[in-house]
C-alpha cells in the first residue's frame, strides 16, 4: 500500500475544485435543505462533491468513491476516495469559516491519505502514511501534554452523544483544563498543529473521519476508537484524537470506556 506523488497532486486538485465550488455560496444564498436524517445540506455541499466526483471519474475511473451527498461508486482497483464536501455545514450556513472539505484515499479498509481543507481561510492540512503532515506545505506538529489535567479538549457538541457516550465524555470533561465546543473537522487540524490536545466525538461516518487519521498521525498524534483500537472503514464512529499518544490510555481510563 503506497501513495504516489500523482495521488497527492490529485488530492490537491480535488481540494481546489471543492474550494472553487463552495466559495460563491459562503455568506451568500446557499439553498439550505434538511435531509431525511435531519442534517443540513446546501447547494455548496452538492456542487463541491459533484466537482470532485467529475475529476475522479475522469482521472481514476477504476477507483471507488464514497461521498456524503451521492451514492457510492464501486471501483475495481481496491482503492476508494472518501469525500465530505463540507464537514461542518452548520458552521458554513452560519458564516463561520471553521468548516472543512475532507478528502481521503483508503486501500482495503485503511486510510492512507487525508486532506482537511479550509478554503475561506486558505488552510490545507495534508497527511500521508509514512510522511510528515503539512499545513500549506510546511510541517505541522502536535504538542506534548504532560497529563490529562493539562489538556485542552474539543468536541463539536455534547448533544451529538447518546446518554452513555455523554456520561463517558463528562468524566473526561471534568478532568481536563478546559473544553471548547464547535469546530467539526477543523478541530483535528488545530490538534495536528499543536493548538488542541484532545478531540472526542461519536456518531461519525467514514466520510467524517477517514481523512483525519493520516493528518493527525502524520503530525505525531494518534487516533483510535473508544476501545483504543485503530480507526478503519468498519469503525462505528466513536473517535478519540490525542496530540500526545502517551495520553491515550489516560483518556480511555478517564472515560471508563476501554472495551466499550
Amino acid at each position: 500500500m503506497a501513495i504516489s506523488p500523482s495521488d497527492i497532486e490529485l488530492a490537491g486538485r480535488l481540494a481546489d475544485a471543492a474550494r472553487h465550488a463552495i466559495r460563491p455560496y459562503f455568506r451568500a444564498e446557499h439553498g439550505l435543505e434538511v435531509k431525511d436524517d435531519a442534517s443540513p445540506v446546501t447547494l455548496a455541499d452538492k456542487a463541491a462533491e459533484a466537482a470532485m466526483r467529475r475529476l475522479l471519474i475522469a482521472e481514476r475511473p477504476m477507483d471507488g468513491i464514497i461521498g456524503e451527498e451521492e451514492a457510492p461508486r464501486e471501483g475495481s482497483s481496491g482503492r476508494t476516495w472518501v469525500l465530505d464536501p463540507i464537514d461542518g455545514t452548520r458552521s458554513f450556513i452560519a458564516g463561520r469559516p471553521i468548516y472543512g472539505t475532507l478528502i481521503a484515499l483508503i486501500e482495503g479498509d485503511w486510510p492512507l491519505l487525508g486532506v482537511i481543507d479550509q478554503g475561506i481561510i486558505g488552510e490545507r492540512w495534508l497527511g500521508v502514511v509514512g510522511q510528515p503532515t503539512t499545513l500549506n506545505g510546511k510541517p505541522a506538529t502536535t504538542r506534548r501534554c504532560r497529563a490529562v489535567t493539562d489538556a485542552l479538549l474539543a468536541t463539536t457538541s455534547p448533544a451529538l452523544f447518546d446518554d452513555g457516550q455523554l456520561h463517558a465524555f463528562e468524566h473526561l470533561d471534568a478532568q481536563v483544563r478546559s473544553t471548547v465546543l464547535g469546530g467539526d473537522c477543523y478541530n483535528y487540524g488545530c490538534l495536528a498543529s499543536g493548538h488542541l490536545d484532545i478531540v472526542v466525538e461519536a456518531g461519525l461516518k467514514l466520510h467524517d473521519f477517514a481523512a483525519l487519521v493520516p493528518v493527525v498521525e502524520g503530525a505525531g498524534g494518534r487516533m483510535c476508537d473508544w476501545a483504543g483500537d485503530p480507526l478503519h472503514a468498519g469503525s462505528i464512529g466513536e473517535v478519540i484524537a490525542a496530540g500526545d499518544p502517551a495520553r491515550i490510555d489516560d483518556i480511555l481510563e478517564a472515560m471508563a470506556c476501554r472495551g466499550h
